[in-house]
């Protein structure tokens, strides 16, 4: 699949990876935060920064037993109900003008997550430039549509989806007119450990569903994300906060300033030393070919002498024939004297 853009950002192999920094709820309902977190997004480099935009009622039912619940031990939420974590995380509506026009005047873009129909129609309003569907949303068929016939580029977390799961949502988007999308292998746990991320299924999505590819990261540090981009990631998603400290629903895997800065270069990095595939010396290297070793006179030697392994060796500079040819010359008499330090030639040999 050829290269698109997400406004006028290529997204593609060929060009570096594309950052997004996910705001979520790490803006603790305070607006002012929020524009915080969009200053330093932009001063980090990211290209990209994202919502999420929903409401607590859009999401679920102000119920607060049975599965409504989160009573599990192991999740950040646990003891609170999906209403109210969501009304803690859900970004208000009308906070996303100010947001989206604070990210333009950085230059960088800005843009959301859906997660029904009335979403998409609000953030169309505001002229966002592609979408995101959500790692849990990529089985809602109907939302997938709704978002692709809106004609904007399209990217979808695989999260816990199969295979046939994320056919049938690749299939949807391009059945209802979108051909511009970026799959991320996502794993949808909150951190989740670099084991669990098998970012090798990469390159096996670019060749499954021939799209763009990339990596929604909720591991800490950069390092998978760096992994992705060597196996061929064109868009990286990191959450992003200004404290950890300062807590919220998502600061326990977001990515400070600092860190997002490292992810932003290191990624760049790793993808520029992809290259080709080369052997031999690069044009930089050429000039490096003088600390190779090479044969050269270790003791004065006289006109018709014999060279031995007392007179002659392989050290450096690289001036003199190749280590590989001692011995051949090792037994063979010079033509003049030669002082010590010279290199070795073929003309020197009788």
């Amino acid at each position: 699949m050829s290269a698109f853009k997400i406004a006028d950002r290529p997204i593609g192999r060929d060009h570096p990876p594309f950052v997004i920094a996910e705001m979520s709820g790490n803006h603790n309902q305070s607006l002012e935060r929020a524009l915080e977190i969009v200053d330093a997004a932009a001063a980090t480099g990211a290209h990209a920064l994202k919502l999420q935009t929903y409401t607590p009622d859009t999401m679920t039912l102000d119920l607060d037993e049975g599965e409504f619940h989160i009573d599990d031990p192991a999740s950040l939420w646990s003891g609170t109900s999906l209403y109210k974590l969501y009304e803690q995380a859900h970004t208000p509506w009308e906070w996303h003008a100010p947001i989206f026009e604070r990210a333009r005047k950085h230059g960088m873009l800005c843009f959301s997550t859906p997660f029904d129909e009335t979403a998409v129609d609000f953030l169309e309003g505001l002229g966002v430039p592609a979408y995101k569907i959500a790692s849990f949303e990529n089985t809602d068929l109907p939302l997938i549509r709704r978002v692709a016939a809106t004609g904007k580029p399209l990217i979808i977390s695989s999260g816990m989806a199969t295979v046939a799961e994320l056919d049938e949502a690749v299939r949807a988007a391009r059945a209802a007119g979108c051909e511009q999308i970026v799959l991320l292998k996502c794993t949808s746990s909150y951190p989740a450990s670099p084991e669990n991320s098998n970012v090798n299924t990469i390159a096996h999505m670019r060749e499954l569903f021939d799209c763009e590819v990339g990596l929604s990261d909720h591991t800490m540090g950069v390092g998978a994300a760096v992994a992705a981009v060597a196996l061929g990631a064109s868009l990286i998603e990191k959450h992003f906060t200004l404290r950890r400290a300062d807590g919220g629903v998502d600061s326990a895997f977001s990515l400070e300033p600092a860190e997002m800065k490292t992810l932003v270069v290191e990624t760049e990095r790793a993808w520029q030393s992809l290259g080709r595939v080369t052997y031999g010396p690069t044009r930089q290297e050429h000039a490096s070919s003088v600390f190779r070793r090479s044969l050269y006179i270790v003791r004065d030697v006289e006109a018709g002498e014999t060279l031995n392994a007392e007179n002659v060796r392989a050290i450096r500079p690289g001036h003199g024939l190749s280590p590989k040819y001692l011995n051949v010359v090792l037994g063979t008499k010079v033509r003049q004297s030669l002082k010590r330090g010279t290199p070795l030639s073929w003309e020197a040999l009788k």
